[in-house]
């Protein structure tokens, strides 16, 4: 069943033509992602879709007996409204029963009971009962609750611009709807809201459509893609990495394509010279062939990535030691008695919930935080660039290519050439004719990335980078990416994306709350995959501990569920293996942590780091099993 289909749409701004007569639809459960360049029309086209926008020619139909919820970049929230308001805007009857709802049960929270008398109470569970509204009820009560919505009578105007966004997305979430159109859903969400929205999404009984930067997000929530490029819309029936295979196929065909007109333009070029004016209808003809060839020849032609590596400063034997690091704001413990010894070439990744210090933790490398106790020491040969998510500013009366003048004019690449600060610019997303464009008329992701070019460019041999990848678009994380593979310093990072995390790092800083950071050796997946397996382990030892402590129910037949010697033998073996895995691992955290290894020690120890996890959670289970049977 077809839910929505673009027939022949065509968008202009100015001079600048976004997309020309493009054509697609969505049948009913299909998920889609669109991708494009920042700038190309993305958000111009889910506008179109939804109604905000029109096109210059063309039409957007969508099947009348369904609905559709759209969640834009910016939000149209009044300003005087609560989120409450602004979250329930719709009056139907069952979100007027679920408002009035959790209107009374917020207000008894509060200590307000005059505001609630018992009638007001009765008569709205009445009314939820009535309405069937309990089910949507706890939907709703879930979204808050993972996008940290607390106080829904606070005034929108109150909100930092990431809570505004995580409004807004609970809103679009609510509704109860039958096609959703998301553009960059996953911005100000940290990594584990990202998952929850992801398996929300993947098991959701919806049409989707959504503009995103997030690759993993992207591969585990949509089963096609939509590429906008060049004013044309290009279909992928299949994931991230078909996409890219296809995609590239596709650059190789155009580009021998253009080539081949290239080659017959020059010769028809030199016919139109040297041919006196055409009389006859053939030689007519051919003219006009000729004026044909030529708009094509001039269109412009994607061109595929390249690899771009710059050279870093040599780094000597030392790097940095963290030495029994403390950190605490009044109210809160951020890091407690941490040291580490970091090794030449070594990337590693920093995860946590929102709040937890990262962002602090890096500040206090840089010196811009002083740590309550314990020390920092760089090398010496140590230069680092720093990437900031927000405490930067450069003059806004200067022009984009002369910033980047200012720290190089020249930037030398690995191989020893040298290109120019325009063709820096323009290798990540900054075409000529943006480079004399004001600092001041830059947008906040143009910002963010212009500084981000200006930190690499400085030739660093040890990066700090804090959410990198905020606001690019997949073309530049691809372009980023490559970049910091071939990067031959240390690195530290902090991102939410979690495909740059598993390509990067080859071990992870994992802030817990509390003071606690942990050193998980792997990638952002394999540490997921280690951390569900223990929370499985956890709760089953929680469900074996609570029936254990259940009533004594009647005995049962005699020996029924008892060990097997073989079995009390095995359980006894397992209790002393597991102890000796655990050790073994304690002692390859202490040697790593100690920094005494050679790199060969250190893969060695690594290696063997990687084998101990997994056979201690499967002994683990192995024992709980048999625990359990033991009554």
């Amino acid at each position: 069943m077809n839910y929505l289909t673009v027939d022949k749409v065509s968008k202009s701004v100015g001079e600048k033509e976004l997309f020309h007569q493009i054509t697609f639809g969505l049948e009913k459960g299909q998920k889609s992602a669109l991708i494009a360049r920042n700038g190309t029309g993305k958000s111009t086209l889910l506008n179109i879709i939804a109604g905000y926008d029109t096109p210059d020619e063309g039409q957007v139909i969508i099947r009348n007996d369904i609905t559709v919820s759209y969640l834009p970049q910016m939000d149209s929230f009044n300003e005087n409204d609560s989120v409450m308001e602004c979250l329930f805007n719709e009056e139907t009857p069952i979100v007027t029963a679920v408002k009035e709802y959790e209107t009374c049960v917020t207000l008894l929270e509060q200590g307000l009971h005059d505001r609630v008398p018992q009638a007001r109470m009765d008569n709205a569970i009445l009314e939820m009962d009535r309405l069937n509204a309990w089910d949507y009820e706890a939907k709703i009560k879930e979204i808050l609750s993972k996008f940290g919505i607390n106080n829904i009578f606070k005034n929108i105007n109150e909100l930092s611009g990431g809570q505004r966004k995580k409004t807004a997305l609970a809103k679009t979430l609510i509704a109860d709807t039958d096609l959703l159109i998301l553009d960059e859903p996953t911005n100000h969400l940290d990594v584990e809201m990202i998952e929850w929205l992801e398996g929300y999404l993947s098991t959701a009984n919806i049409t989707l459509l959504m503009v995103t930067h997030d690759r993993a997000f992207l591969d585990n929530v949509c089963s096609d893609i939509f590429e906008l490029s060049n004013g044309n819309l290009y279909h992928y029936k299949g994931k991230y990495d078909y996409y890219v295979e296809k995609k590239a196929e596709r650059l190789a065909n155009e580009s021998a394509e253009y080539e081949r007109l290239r080659n017959l333009y020059r010769r028809e070029l030199e016919w139109v010279h040297t041919s006196p004016q055409a009389r006859t209808t053939k030689a007519r003809a051919r003219i006009n062939n000729f004026e044909k060839l030529q708009e094509q020849v001039n269109r412009k032609v994607e061109a595929a990535p390249e690899a771009f590596k710059v050279q870093s400063e040599r780094i000597g034997h030392k790097i940095l030691e963290i030495s029994h690091l403390d950190f605490a704001y009044p109210d809160q413990t951020i890091i407690r008695d941490f040291s580490y010894i970091f090794k030449k070439g070594e990337k590693c990744g920093i995860v946590g919930k929102n709040g937890t210090g990262k962002s602090t933790f890096l500040k206090m490398i840089m010196g811009e935080v002083r740590p309550d106790g314990g020390k920092i020491t760089p090398g010496l040969t140590i230069q680092f660039g720093y990437f900031c998510q927000n405490d930067f500013t450069y003059p806004g009366n200067k022009i984009v290519l002369e910033l980047v003048k200012e720290h190089a004019e020249f930037i030398r690449m690995d191989n020893g050439n040298y290109i120019s600060a325009a063709q820096f610019l323009n290798h990540f997303g900054f075409p000529f004719s943006q480079q004399y464009t004001y600092y001041e008329d830059l947008s906040g992701g143009e910002r963010r990335k212009l500084h981000l070019l200006i930190t690499l460019l400085k030739n660093p041999n040890f990066l700090i980078l804090d959410e990198p990848t905020n606001d690019f678009d997949i073309d530049t994380l691809n372009l980023l990416e490559d970049f910091l593979t071939n990067f031959e310093g240390c690195m530290i990072i902090v991102s939410h994306d979690r495909w740059l995390m598993n390509k990067l790092v080859d071990h992870i800083f994992v802030f817990e709350g509390d003071g606690e950071i942990k050193d998980y050796y792997g990638n952002y997946t394999e540490y997921r995959q280690a951390k569900d397996k223990q929370l499985r382990i956890q709760k089953r030892a929680e469900k074996l501990l609570r029936e254990q402590e259940a009533p004594v129910k009647p005995a049962r037949t005699a020996n029924a569920n008892k060990l097997t010697y073989k079995e009390k033998r095995e359980m006894e073996a397992l209790e002393q293996e597991i102890a000796q895995l655990e050790q073994e691992k304690s002692d390859i955290e202490a040697k790593m942590s100690a920094g005494q290894g050679s790199a060969d020690d250190f893969a060695a120890w690594g290696k063997r780091y990687a084998e101990i996890s997994p056979l201690v959670e499967e002994k683990t289970m192995r024992w709980l099993e048999l625990s359990e049977k033991d009554g």
